[in-house]
């Protein structure tokens, strides 16, 4: 059991073991493979399925980050690929109805493998298709921007709603440091936005514990920590796009989806300043706006979900307490690396802020501190307290 949190990412792909929370837990993905220039390994790695016909995906962006140079490695050895580029003039690919077809439309009859090259979008949009069609999928990582390319759930748009769909794990994910750390900053600052999410996301799941007795499990939360931590003591080495750095932080964004496949929930990476995340996009995507990335709104959410925690620290059970950081805390994590702080900076207004922490509870059915403060029947007074704080013109 203890194992694993000794074990390099790298090692984890297939792992099964009997855990002291009573649970066998094993991940169902085949290969993991991280480190410098390894989508030059592809081949070898996708080495079954070199009589299968192979469909690339990707958009404007990865295809040139890094699909050309996927879609010829495989050519050059003789694989038989195909391969669709979703072209959109915005910088965001909106995973919709309309993105969703032109992926499906692409796909070849007896496709044997699917190959999605980008990073949130790309990889949701890969991994429904892959539940649906019954195909393997492979991820080619370019971005250390968000935590899903080992989760099972792909987020994705019908009709102006974000809805999470039960979709797959991927067959392999390949990261090549090579190419997430040239990355656009921004993506960067996402991920790193992800990861201090996921302090406050354990601490909801703890909560949860303690209030509804909800399943927890001690040795997958301290093997997100583990991960957080590296990223917290590296993350001033981000902005030079140091090679550890960046490895780190793509191995903490993998590594908590490792944590998710392993229970089957989304527990250890997603809590109440998800929620705030998703209530916001929804929101900014109804007006045809593009919205913020997903792991800078999650970063502006994690201070005001601690907020929230402190707010509420004289009934909280101690357990929790000691487990959520403080809101001066996590603002300091994101200024310490220049990240965005104020939900203004993510096109958020007074008045989608504030109905955003009274709602926030109803994007999903999982309990949270938002559903703590509701119950205790102080989120209108934390609403307009923490709105005040953020926007002080009202």
């Amino acid at each position: 059991m203890n194992e694993i949190l000794n074990m390099n990412i790298n090692e984890m792909a297939n792992i099964s073991f009997d855990c002291s929370c009573g649970k066998t837990h094993h991940l169902d993905i085949r290969k993991i493979v991280m480190g410098s220039n390894v989508i030059s390994e592809l081949p070898s790695i996708l080495e079954d399925f070199k009589r299968k016909k192979i469909y690339i995906l990707s958009d404007n962006n990865t295809w040139k980050a890094a699909g050309e140079k996927v879609y010829h490695t495989l050519k050059g050895n003789h694989f038989d690929v195909s391969s669709t580029m979703i072209e959109r003039d915005e910088n965001i690919l909106i995973p919709d109805e309309k993105a969703v077809g032109e992926m499906f439309m692409g796909l070849p009859a007896d496709t044997g493998m699917i190959i999605s090259v980008g990073s949130g979008t790309l990889n949701d949009m890969a991994k429904y298709m892959s539940s649906r069609a019954k195909i393997p999928y492979t991820i080619v990582c370019t971005a250390p921007s968000m935590d899903g390319y080992a989760s099972s759930g792909a987020p994705l748009m019908n009709g102006g709603r974000k809805i999470s769909y039960t979709a797959t794990l991927p067959y392999a994910i390949i990261g090549d440091t090579d190419i997430m750390k040239n990355a656009p900053m921004k993506m960067i600052l996402a991920g790193y936005g992800d990861i201090i999410g996921k302090l406050t996301a354990l601490a909801d799941w703890k909560l949860s514990h303690e209030i509804t007795g909800e399943y927890y499990c001690e040795t997958i939360v301290k093997l997100v920590q583990k991960a957080i931590n590296k990223v917290v003591d590296t993350r001033f080495d981000l902005a030079k796009r140091d090679e550890d750095a960046i490895f780190y932080l793509i191995e903490a964004l993998i590594l908590t989806g490792v944590a998710m496949g392993l229970i089957g929930v989304s527990r250890p990476a997603s809590g109440a300043e998800h929620m705030l995340s998703h209530y916001w996009e929804m929101a900014v995507i109804a007006t045809g706006k593009n919205p913020e990335l997903h792991g800078i709104k999650v970063g502006i959410a994690t201070p005001i979900i601690t907020k929230i925690f402190d707010k509420m620290k004289d009934t909280l059970p101690e357990s929790v307490f000691k487990m959520a950081p403080s809101a001066k805390y996590t603002t300091q994590l994101l200024r310490d690396v220049n990240a965005p702080i104020n939900p203004q900076e993510a096109g958020i207004d007074n008045d989608l802020f504030y109905r955003s922490i009274l709602e926030g509870n109803t994007v999903r059915k999982r309990y949270s501190i938002l559903d703590y403060a509701v119950k205790h029947g102080n989120i209108e007074k934390i609403a307009d307290e923490i709105t005040r704080n953020y926007y002080m013109d009202i």
